[in-house]
């Protein structure tokens, strides 16, 4: 073959890789058009579901640029630990049947793990039918493609405290909870946390303001670990629990234990400076780090900064802002 020859072939050949190249990058294969579409459309939802992962991933590692090495170290190594994935499991161990003057029912005890974890790091709630009942009515409002498929045990007219009732819904609300979860949507909906966490919560404020603070605390640390489990892509969500948990540290003389939890609250804030519990925070730190001969001029510096910056208007206290919560 002479040398013209050659260089004809080998331009053919790139030709026709070219042309096959092109051909692979915009048609779709054979098994792709032969691909239902249902299926590519739930392709296409788990990969905009990615997406937004990495954006609120994204959103949420926004550091402050004003802050210092240390902070920006600080505030990325919780950032990492945020981003970890947490897994729970659900059972349900036991019930008792509660009996008052006009009332009866079933109280399920639910024990709530993170796989992997020793048992220091599960959580123990209850639970009676209506709660239930109440949790999947209003996700049917919400959520009503979702949930479209999911079964819930019915109502009986007699029977309700017999053993074989009593267990098939055991058995029943712990794969309930399980599916539940196991949807990214509604385990992240405020409905499906506040199922897990708000009965607890609102006791605990409620001993807050009766001042019974000892009872409070033991709640609310109880609460603050399930919280955090279920709420990790979105920690500004437990200020509120972190700074009554302040509030009971410092009105039971702890100013230490106080101090620790302000500054997990601060962390989560760090970009929230528009917060309402941040200023109050602020200023209850500057009290406690004067208290506890720790630095307080840094703390001081950046209250000047916002009330520098922000129009002035009236600030609650922490205390005021915590007895407000979970108001009837």
């Amino acid at each position: 073959m002479d040398q013209g020859s050659h260089c004809t072939a080998e331009r053919e050949l790139l030709e026709a890789v070219s042309r096959i190249t092109t051909f692979s990058t915009t048609s779709p294969s054979d098994e792709e058009q032969n691909q239902p579409k249902a299926e590519i459309s739930c392709q296409v939802r788990k990969e905009n579901s990615e997406k937004d992962d990495l954006q609120d991933s994204n959103a949420s590692l926004s550091p402050n640029s004003s802050m210092t090495t240390k902070e920006l170290q600080e505030y990325w190594k919780n950032e990492k630990r945020q981003c970890r994935q947490v897994k729970l499991l659900f059972e349900i161990p036991s019930t008792r049947i509660v009996e008052h003057h006009l009332s009866k029912y079933v109280l399920y005890k639910i024990i709530i793990l993170q796989t992997g974890s020793f048992d220091s790091n599960k959580s123990v709630i209850e639970r009676r039918y209506s709660d239930f009942e109440k949790l999947h009515r209003s996700l049917l409002e919400e959520f009503s493609e979702e949930m479209e498929d999911v079964t819930f045990p019915k109502k009986t007219l007699t029977g309700n405290f017999t053993e074989e009732v009593i267990n098939e819904r055991k058995l029943a609300f712990k794969d309930y909870l399980r599916l539940l979860y196991s949807m990214k949507y509604i385990r992240r909906s405020k409905k499906f946390i506040d199922f897990l966490t708000r009965l607890e919560l609102q006791e605990a404020y409620g001993c807050l303001r009766g001042g019974h603070y000892t009872k409070a605390l033991e709640i609310l640390l109880e609460v603050i670990g399930l919280q955090e489990r279920l709420t990790r892509g979105n920690p500004v969500s437990i200020v509120p629990t972190l700074c009554a948990i302040i509030v009971c540290h410092k009105d039971l003389e702890n100013p230490a234990s106080a101090f620790e939890y302000g500054e997990k609250a601060l962390s989560r804030l760090r970009v929230h400076t528009s917060h309402r519990y941040y200023i109050p925070l602020l200023e209850t730190m500057i009290t406690l780090a004067y208290e506890l001969g720790k630095d307080f001029l840094s703390l001081q510096e950046k209250l000047e900064e916002w009330k520098a910056k922000k129009d002035p208007i009236r600030v609650f206290t922490l205390k005021e802002l915590a007895v407000r919560e979970y108001v009837q």
